[in-house]
């Protein structure tokens, strides 16, 4: 159970061995980075110890709690087994072009079962600036999930096009992040880019489109 005390949550997690209780870390540093709320940590080989604390409010605030309820459901449901075939729907959006933006992936079985799930704050950038940011990030958790041929939909007509050589790169602000793309993708056996209508990106936009509105104070 969590404890407040000095104006921050503490809990002291315990696991088998370091790798158990690192493993749990990676998925604490999804989860954090995904609400773009990051916790003060320690951890002594099985044993890891977070403390949460909103600093601008000197206080225990809801991001607080929040946060630390994902942290609890990390280990209330099981890891995601790894999977050989998957499909990988991502979207971003930018309130302003350029604006306050966000990225999301969704990661899927070959039936459309959803395996994860994430969105991600950003910060001032452009729409496609931002679906380049969710692919990245797609892609990389799909390699870690151990993904070997993975099918990619985007609602982003241009990035797709872009992907698959058929239009070139006239924004020099997109060339590194399409390298970065094209390398992660060379790493998977088998990919593909579709382009999709946003209602076919459903669960991506709306994961967007949550995260600008939980950031709406600074937007």
């Amino acid at each position: 159970m969590w404890q407040e005390k000095n104006k921050e949550l503490y809990k002291k997690f315990e696991f088998k061995d370091f790798k158990e209780a690192f493993e749990f870390m990676m998925r604490v540093a999804a989860v954090a980075e995904a609400q773009n709320h990051h916790p003060r940590w320690q951890n002594n080989w099985n044993k890891v110890e977070i403390w949460l604390a909103t600093h601008s409010e000197g206080k225990v605030t809801d991001k607080d709690r929040r946060l630390a309820g994902a942290i609890d459901q990390l280990l209330a449901r099981p890891k995601p087994a790894k999977l050989d075939e998957a499909k990988l729907y991502t979207d971003g959006g930018s309130r302003g072009n350029p604006g306050h933006s966000a990225g999301a992936f969704v990661i899927c079985k070959t039936d459309d079962n959803v395996v994860e799930k994430s969105g991600f704050y950003i910060g001032i950038t452009t729409n496609n600036q931002a679906e380049y940011q969710a692919l990245l990030k797609g892609l990389q958790r799909s390699a870690k999930l151990g993904v070997r041929k993975l099918n990619v939909f985007m609602d982003s007509e241009l990035i797709v096009k872009q992907l698959k050589g058929l239009y070139k790169i006239k924004n020099k602000g997109l060339e590194p992040l399409y390298h970065q793309a094209k390398d992660l993708a060379a790493d998977f056996e088998e990919t593909s880019f579709t382009h999709v209508p946003r209602a076919l990106n459903k669960e991506a936009d709306e994961e967007v489109n949550r995260i600008l509105d939980e950031n709406a104070s600074v937007i």
